[in-house]
């Protein structure tokens, strides 16, 4: 007779040799979950588990959670991804954003494909100033950003990715994505003989966009650019018939972030967890 092997057993033998092994390395904490930093995908979820995962977001059991906890793993930081159905700017909103434009001189661009990697140098500069007092953070790389940058640049809506100058001077810039889960899984795995015809097809009944990433330089935080930016990506997503957002993840803690979203009518409705454990306990 075979002895059955539950999933929670081979999950709690893996902890146990992570464990030792961070230990015989000197370390004193374990934190997780994250491939391999803050930078790529992150945290545990740990509400909402109704509907599918937005595209690059995490998805796991209910019952990792409770595995983790009996295991003696805490919570370290909560991350919340917002979601905005319907998101179509108000008149109210348009009409903000058109006083924010005229009183600090903001001026808003999309990517320039045609200089593709003068753009992406962009990104990293913005990523690592804006999020280098960010809990986690852990600078981006060249090789890093630029291996990213490959994958996405197939898929990458321009449109979707936007840059913005205050007096003509670099001020942050926002990565919005459509949520291409919705194609890929028709798939099923396979891309012959169907697969790729499926992925195709469903392509074009994306109806939803991830804002991944949104950074702005710290002197410019109250000129209203982070709002700019958002009310930009929506417009731009509006026109390729996307009308719903998930702006995922958010630090708990970062009211600068999370204040703007509420006004504009997003709603926490997913949270993943990182968690924490001290090495040989």
């Amino acid at each position: 007779m075979f002895e059955t092997i539950h999933e929670e057993d081979v999950a709690r033998a893996l902890l146990d040799a992570a464990n030792d092994w961070l230990k015989t390395r000197g370390l004193d904490n374990m934190r997780g979950p994250a491939s391999f930093s803050l930078n790529e995908e992150a945290g545990l979820l740990v509400d909402g588990f109704d509907g599918p995962p937005v595209v690059m977001m995490t998805y796991n059991p209910p019952w990792y959670a409770d595995l983790l906890e009996s295991y003696g793993f805490r919570k370290s930081k909560d991350l919340v991804a917002y979601w905005w159905a319907d998101a179509k700017p108000t008149e109210r909103l348009l009409r903000v954003a058109d006083k924010l434009r005229k009183r600090y001189n903001v001026t808003l661009r999309t990517l320039d494909k045609k200089n593709f990697w003068n753009d992406v140098a962009i990104v990293r500069r913005v990523y690592n100033e804006a999020w280098q007092d960010n809990w986690g953070h852990i600078p981006m790389t060249e090789a890093e950003l630029n291996y990213m940058a490959k994958q996405l640049k197939p898929v990458v809506e321009p449109t979707l990715v936007v840059f913005a100058e205050v007096n003509g001077e670099l001020a942050g810039f926002g990565l919005a994505l459509p949520d291409l889960n919705v194609a890929l899984k028709q798939m099923n795995g396979s891309l012959f003989p169907f697969g790729w015809a499926k992925a195709l097809w469903y392509s074009r009944k994306i109806h939803t966009a991830r804002c991944l990433t949104l950074g702005v330089l710290e002197k410019f935080r109250r000129y209203g650019v982070s709002e700019l930016i958002e009310l930009e990506l929506m417009i731009n997503a509006n026109r390729k018939g996307i009308v719903n957002a998930e702006f995922s993840w958010v630090l708990e803690d970062n009211m600068q972030m999370r204040t703007p979203l509420e006004r504009m009518g997003a709603s926490v409705y997913r949270t993943y967890r990182m968690y924490d454990l001290p090495i040989g306990g």
